[in-house]
């Protein structure tokens, strides 16, 4: 198909007149270049020329439109929520598994010293500075009611495993001390002798009560007092009392819950009858009752700690009840007071008003220690190995303490030694042997204290302080009575 040409003389194609056809410039004549054809006049109606139908209407030249239906709303499927996902925290934000609280950790320890201390000098003012015992069981109970979240009878057998095994090497060794100086317990008066005398050993491997032991025994190595036996096998009664506790916790945290501050005082209560003579149990049985009542509140206390109960009563108030009740003590003391004077050992409803508030005070006033600050840092090897190894020094150090006195007594047999130095030897008898008995504990520590690891289920360490982690002498002889009687 051609197409023609544009006309010449115009700017662009002719513009197209109303009917739509191009129409001519003006003043320009008609030539034969653009078609010319008869084409009718649209009418203002399209189908003008068309007949009407039989309804007298024309026919439309398109159809009405038709209104679309509203298109339906299909119902949206149901759509089953998602679980939020929850996202874990960073690594840095996770809190940390807690550990031990090295500010009880550092009253154990201090507790251990004390008792060593008082054993090898008497004072009975030590009693009064600083209740060790007191101390020891409240941390104990503290422990023992976190354990208890556990099943109590995997608690219980815990600590009765992590116990005998330590007290059993202690026993061979005592009992073999005692069988080679003459001690037969069938025809000792003092255990009852017969069959009840023998069956009384059994406490050396069970100490359901205290061991029997006699009050003099000959001296098989030749270097010990005949009382050397009351002095090194005594303190055990501390062992038969830590039982009696843990056999006794579940119950004891039960009512505890329930009956907080009854709990509480109530052994405080059951010593005013048992411990000042209104009521007198005969033999060790008494001895146990009166202990447990003495120590009870002591370790009731330390639930208070752990169960958040303590922190829950405001400082003053604690502060103030505990001094009161540490006033009490010193008041009762004074109006009791023994061939000893203030040993609070010998008073036991002083020992329980005075440790009682005494321990009050130091848990009220408790930081969570994670690492011992500033200068105590320092120490922070020795307190890991004491606590590690407390039953191991608790069981020898008085028996060690005994040790060093013959080891002293050679000094004076040294040639250069005139009278001023013997002198001088005996005025400092007691501090060396405080000297001498840290390196028997060492000794004792490496020779027995791995049994303790055995008996936790743990591989034996030699000297567990933590630092593989990555974080008859001619002087004393007064000295040494002063630690007799009742081994605290």
């Amino acid at each position: 198909m051609t197409y023609p040409k544009e006309p010449s003389g115009q700017g662009g194609w002719p513009e197209a007149d109303g009917q739509g056809w191009p129409s001519a410039a003006p003043g320009a004549a008609q030539t034969d270049a653009w078609p010319t054809a008869s084409v009718p006049a649209r009418t203002a109606e399209p189908f003008a020329g068309v007949p009407p139908q039989q309804d007298g209407t024309r026919p439309r030249p398109w159809p009405e439109p038709r209104p679309l239906p509203e298109p339906q709303r299909l119902p949206e499927p149901a759509v089953r929520p998602e679980p939020p996902v929850q996202s874990e925290p960073p690594a840095q934000a996770r809190p940390k598994k807690p550990g031990r609280d090295r500010y009880l950790d550092l009253l154990r320890s201090l507790a251990l010293v004390r008792v060593v201390v008082y054993h090898l000098f008497g004072w009975a003012w030590l009693t009064i500075v600083f209740p060790s015992m007191g101390v020891m069981f409240a941390l104990a109970g503290s422990l023992m009611a976190r354990s208890l979240k556990r099943p109590a009878l995997s608690v219980i057998r815990g600590r009765v495993r992590r116990l005998l095994p330590p007290l059993w090497a202690f026993s061979a060794v005592a009992l073999a001390l005692l069988f080679v100086g003459g001690w037969n317990p069938g025809s000792d008066p003092d255990t009852g002798g017969g069959t009840w005398g023998w069956l009384d050993l059994v406490d050396y491997v069970f100490p359901f009560a205290a061991p029997s032991f006699p009050w003099e025994i000959a001296n098989p190595p030749g270097f010990l007092e005949s009382t050397w036996a009351e002095q090194a096998i005594g303190p055990l009664w501390y062992l038969r009392a830590y039982l009696w506790f843990v056999f006794a916790s579940p119950l004891l945290l039960w009512a505890f819950r329930k009956v907080p501050w009854a709990t509480l005082c109530a052994p405080l209560a059951l010593t005013a009858v048992v411990g000042t003579g209104l009521v007198t149990i005969p033999g060790r049985t008494g001895e146990a009752v009166t202990d447990f009542a003495v120590y009870g509140s002591c370790w009731v206390l330390g639930f208070a700690h752990q169960e958040g109960t303590l922190a829950k009563v405001p400082r003053y108030a604690a502060v103030s009840g505990a001094a009161l009740l540490m006033a009490f003590g010193l008041w009762w003391a004074s109006g009791h007071l023994t061939e000893e004077g203030w040993n609070l050992d010998e008073i036991p409803l002083a020992q329980a008003a005075w440790s009682l508030g005494f321990v009050a005070i130091l848990l009220q006033y408790a930081p969570s220690w994670q690492q011992l600050p500033g200068r105590l840092a320092r120490w922070d090897r020795l307190v890991t190995l004491a606590n590690n190894r407390a039953v191991t020094i608790y069981l020898w150090h008085n028996i060690l303490i005994m040790a060093t006195f013959p080891l002293i007594d050679r000094l004076y047999e040294l040639p250069f030694m005139d009278d001023r130095l013997s002198s001088a030897l005996d005025s400092t008898y007691m501090l060396w042997s405080l000297v001498l008995v840290w390196p028997l504990i060492a000794l004792a520590i490496l020779g027995t204290g791995w049994i303790e690891d055995l008996a936790a289920k743990r591989s034996p360490r030699l000297w567990p302080d933590g630092g593989g982690k990555a974080s008859g002498s001619r002087s004393g002889g007064t000295s040494r009575k002063k630690g007799r009687g009742r081994a605290r």
